[in-house]
């Protein structure tokens, strides 16, 4: 007989809260003989990233070496923490740490193979090259505080090959990344940066990934200041703004945002209504999606929405032109769509879903994915079972609410499991935390389940073969 085909999943997430999960989904698609496509955004314009996007523009790469690196196997731990490196968060040493990673002196290269760490070193110094040719010292230079080596090594590599996808690929191979099995796909892929904006309920809009999830200090919400969306938002007097952006782009879009706090939340003055992609100059835009994106959708068996951020970490990919019409399977031959459609519900509440329950969730993934095809508004709630088929949540302190007899009346199937309460160490408050076997039995049995249609054609065929 022969072998059964593959089936696919897909994972939209973020980064690093998405990481806590990748074993779980390694054993998912392992007990199944799935293959698995990670889409991640590249609006990233927070941390290290910030500053790679002031000085050269380019996507934000940060999250997608997250998961680069995250997906090195245990074999090659060296290579994972040659990556995984952040430098100084002071300038000055950082800067000199560098050099040591250009000389090859840094002490992390002792335990790399020759001819890995030689190649390294020349998109290191590639990279460098770049740095000094937009240098005008002594008033601007580049700011090495806390630059994650994995961030720098792609930049480099895609500036060397002029590809994006060129510079994912050679960090998954000298990462000993198994693509055949796992990929990461960027949700756009593009030489050149892609900013958001989202529009809160009381009419204030906020410009830019991290003034949004993660606001550097001072707020991103500016009240007695200039608006962040305006030409009269204030530079650094030493920007000299020559080649990495265009003439009279947004300001507030070419500044530095390298220091945040992820385990601090100021509350956003209303809840957000949605997010929207905008362009160098702060006009709203639909772009194309990474057509890889489409193809994994429509030949998925199941999609699933991991824990993260909701409006940063996932909307920024559902709301990309056609990626709505790929999940609900409208316009495709022979096709319905992925059967499973899971959304893992996160155990806790943040800055961007203060007050949300399950049900905010779901309707901001639908209102997401109609968006991506033209539909502004609200998605009516008989619209939520398109993209939501299954919901698996925790319930304790800190929890989302769930309305179960709602939502199953949706047509949506609800998936209770129980986890644990953070620990005092733990970031982010009040919340529970996902049991790791627990969930990937829960996942395991909704992928596993097989298709009717599938099982009615191999009863046919192994009757006309009887």
């Amino acid at each position: 007989m022969a072998a059964a085909p593959t089936r696919k999943v897909v994972v939209f997430s973020g980064g690093s809260a998405a990481n806590s999960l990748v074993d779980v989904f390694n054993e998912v698609i392992d007990k199944n003989s799935c293959t698995l496509s990670y889409v991640i955004p590249i609006s990233d314009n927070g941390g290290s990233s910030s500053e790679l996007i002031r000085v050269f523009g380019g996507p934000g790469i940060g999250d997608i070496r997250s998961r680069l690196t995250r997906l090195i196997p245990q074999s090659n731990a060296a290579i994972y923490d040659f990556f995984n490196h952040r430098l100084s968060p002071l300038p000055g040493p950082a800067s000199s740490e560098f050099l040591t990673f250009l000389t090859g002196t840094a002490p992390l290269y002792h335990p790399l193979p020759s001819p890995q760490a030689l190649l390294i070193r020349s998109i290191l110094s590639h990279l460098h090259l770049e740095i000094l040719k937009r240098g005008r010292p002594p008033s601007w230079t580049f700011n090495f505080q806390s630059a994650s080596i994995g961030n720098l090594f792609l930049t480099g590599a895609r500036l060397f090959s002029g590809s994006f996808e060129a510079a994912i690929y050679l960090m998954a191979m000298i990462g000993r990344v198994d693509e055949s099995r796992t990929e990461v796909l960027p949700a756009i892929v593009s030489n050149f940066t892609h900013h958001i904006s989202a529009g809160l309920a009381d009419g204030t809009t906020i410009t830019g990934q991290n003034a949004i999830s993660h606001p550097s200090a001072p707020t991103a919400i500016h009240s007695s200041t200039p608006d962040p969306s305006t030409r009269d938002f204030p530079l650094p007097a030493d920007d000299p703004g020559e080649d990495a952006h265009l003439p009279g782009s947004l300001p507030y879009l070419r500044l530095p945002h390298i220091t945040f706090s992820k385990l601090v939340d100021e509350p956003l003055p209303a809840r957000i209504s949605r997010v929207w992609y905008i362009n160098p100059y702060g006009q709203e835009m639909t772009p194309a999606p990474n057509p890889k994106v489409i193809s994994a959708i429509q030949e998925a068996d199941a999609v699933i929405y991991s824990i993260g951020s909701l409006y940063t970490s996932l909307a920024p990919s559902l709301i990309l032109r056609g990626v709505g019409d790929a999940i609900a399977g409208i316009s495709l031959p022979n096709r319905t769509g992925p059967r499973f459609k899971i959304l893992i519900l996160n155990g806790s509440l943040d800055r961007e879903t203060g007050g949300f329950s399950a049900r905010d969730f779901i309707a901001a993934i639908a209102r997401a994915c109609e968006q991506s095809r033209g539909v502004a508004g609200d998605a009516e709630p008989a619209l939520w079972s398109r993209y939501v088929t299954h919901l698996i949540h925790l319930e304790g302190e800190g929890a989302p609410a769930v309305d179960r007899e709602e939502l199953c009346a949706r047509g949506i199937e609800c998936v209770r499991l129980y986890g644990r309460k953070f620990s005092s160490s733990d970031p982010g408050g009040l919340g529970m935390r996902y049991d790791e076997k627990a969930l990937a039995q829960a996942l395991g049995a909704i992928v596993g389940k097989r298709d009717p249609r599938e099982l009615r054609m191999r009863r046919n065929t192994a009757g006309a073969d009887g």
